[in-house]
C-alpha cells in the first residue's frame, strides 16, 4: 500500500513508476477521487460539530428563534446524510484503487519492458562440456524410474508429477541442505499455514492483482499460498515491534500452489513450470532505512548463492528491469541456474525488497529508539525451490551410462548414496 500523503505530494513519481512497471492504474483519477472524499469527510465533520452545537443552543432558545434553529438542524441532518452516503460510496472505490498503485522502482533498476531486458550482473561457475549425448531431466527421470509425470497428470491434471525413490530423496535432501545452511546463519525456522485468510493475501500484495494465480477455498474465504513469503511476512501483522528486535530473520519450508493462469502452452515440458512444489523461503523484517534494506537485500541474495555453490551449479545474477517487477517490489535480483536441456539459464530464485509497501498493508510497525512508530521494511528471497532445481542437478550431474552422481553436499541426506542408478 502506498502512503496517500506521498502520492499527493509526488504524483508524477508514482505515475512514472506505474508506467515503468507497465501497470495500468489511473493515478490522476485516483487523486480526484481522493480530493472528493477528503472534502466530503471534512464537510461532514464540520456539520457534525455544528449539529452538536445547535443541539445545545436549541435548549436555550424559545419562540421563533427556536423554530429557526430546529429548521436549521433539519437542514444539517439532511446534508449530513447526503455527505455520509457520498463517503460510503466513495471509500470502497478509493480503497480499491489504492490497492492497485505500484511501488516505484529504485533508481538503479534498469528500464525495460519484460525479462528479455533484464541486465546480467555476474556469472558464476563453468558450463558443462559433455563427451556424450546428454539426456534432459525427464529422460533421466524416466530411465532411472525417479520421475513419473504421466501418473502425476492422472492424479491431478496437467503440470503435475510424482517423484519416486531416489528422486524424492534428492528433492528432500536439497530442501534440508537449504534449511541447515540458513539455520547456521542464525535464521529462525517457522512452520506456517499454507491456507490463509484472504486478508493476508491482500496484505502481502498478492491480491487483488494476482488473484487469478491463486487456488481459492472460496467457501471459507481462504487461499492456498504460492509461497511461504505470504504467512511469514504477515506473521507480525498488526503488531508494533521494538527497533532493538530488528531485523527479524525467518525461513520457512512449505508446499506452494500456483495456478499458472495465463501460462497455457508455456514451458509445458518437464518440471520447470508446475502447479505444486516445495520451497524454502527467507523473509527479513527490517527497519525503515534505505541503506540497511540494500544491505539486507545483498545478504539474502548471498544466502541463495551459497546453496547453489554448495551444489556446485553454474548460475548468473540479473538485475530485473522495471517491466518485469511486481507491484510492490522496489528492486529484484533473479538468480538463473544453467539448465543444459534448455541451453540457457532458467530462473530459480528471486530476491526482492519492498520498502514499506507490504508493511503498510499488514500494519506491521516498530517503535524506534526515538519513540516514534514507523512502518517496517520487508524483503524476501527463495533459498531453494524444488523440483525446478532438480532440472540442473540431474542434467549437470548425469553420466555417460545414464546414471546420475549425487552432489557431495547432498550425500549425508541420502544415506550416503553416491550414484543414482536404475532400479534393479
Amino acid at each position: 500500500m502506498i502512503d496517500i500523503k506521498a502520492l499527493r505530494a509526488e504524483s508524477e513519481k508514482y505515475i512514472r513508476g506505474a508506467r515503468l512497471k507497465r501497470i495500468n492504474v489511473d493515478i490522476p483519477a485516483l487523486l480526484d477521487l481522493d480530493a472528493k472524499l477528503m472534502n466530503a469527510s471534512r464537510e461532514l465533520q464540520e456539520i457534525r460539530t455544528a449539529q452538536n452545537q445547535a443541539g445545545k443552543d436549541i435548549a436555550q432558545l424559545a419562540g421563533d428563534q427556536k423554530k429557526q434553529a430546529i429548521a436549521k438542524m433539519a437542514e444539517l441532518k439532511a446534508r449530513a446524510k447526503q455527505l455520509g452516503d457520498m463517503v460510503t460510496q466513495l471509500e470502497p472505490q478509493f480503497n480499491e484503487q489504492m490497492l492497485l498503485v505500484p511501488q516505484p522502482p529504485a533508481p538503479e533498476v534498469p528500464e525495460g519492458k519484460d525479462d528479455t531486458e533484464n541486465v546480467q550482473l555476474r556469472v558464476e561457475g563453468e558450463l558443462p562440456k559433455f563427451d556424450f549425448e546428454p539426456k534432459d531431466h525427464v529422460q533421466l527421470g524416466e530411465s532411472l524410474d525417479i520421475i513419473d509425470i504421466p501418473r502425476g497428470v492422472k492424479l491431478a491434471g496437467s503440470r503435475n508429477y510424482v517423484l519416486k525413490g531416489a528422486g524424492a530423496m534428492l528433492h528432500y535432501a536439497i530442501l534440508r541442505l537449504a534449511v541447515d545452511q540458513m539455520l547456521a546463519k542464525g535464521y529462525t525456522l517457522l512452520n506456517v499455514p499454507v491456507l490463509v485468510n484472504e486478508s493476508v493475501m491482500y496484505g502481502t500484495g498478492y491480491f487483488p492483482t494476482g488473484r487469478e494465480q491463486a487456488y481459492l477455498a472460496e467457501r471459507d474465504s481462504l487461499s492456498l499460498v504460492g509461497t511461504a513469503e505470504v504467512p511469514v511476512t504477515a506473521y507480525h501483522s498488526d503488531e508494533i515491534l521494538e527497533e532493538s528486535q530488528l531485523p527479524r530473520k525467518y525461513i520457512a519450508m512449505s508446499t506452494c500452489f500456483r495456478r499458472e493462469a495465463g501460462a497455457a502452452g508455456k514451458d509445458t515440458y518437464g518440471l520447470y513450470r508446475i502447479h505444486i512444489f516445495d520451497k524454502v523461503e527467507q523473509v527479513v523484517i527490517g527497519p525503515n532505512d534505505e541503506q540497511r534494506s540494500i544491505e539486507l537485500h545483498q545478504e539474502i541474495l548471498r544466502n541463495s548463492e551459497d546453496v547453489l555453490k554448495a551444489l556446485e551449479l553454474p548460475y548468473r545474477v540479473v538485475n530485473v528491469c522495471s517491466g518485469d517487477l511486481g507491484q510492490g517490489q522496489v528492486q529484484k535480483f533473479d538468480i538463473e541456474t544453467w539448465m543444459p536441456s534448455r541451453k540457457n539459464y532458467g530462473e530459480t530464485h528471486s530476491a526482492s525488497r519492498f520498502h514499506e509497501f507490504q508493511a503498510r498493508r499488514l500494519n506491521l510497525r516498530y517503535r524506534g529508539q526515538d519513540g516514534k512508530v514507523r512502518y517496517c521494511h520487508t524483503l524476501n528471497n527463495t533459498v531453494i525451490a524444488s523440483p525446478r532445481i532438480l532440472i540442473p542437478v540431474l542434467e549437470m550431474y548425469q553420466n555417460a551410462d545414464g546414471t546420475v552422481t549425487v552432489p557431495k553436499a547432498l550425500r549425508k541426506y541420502m544415506n550416503e548414496m553416491t550414484i543414482i542408478k536404475p532400479a534393479s
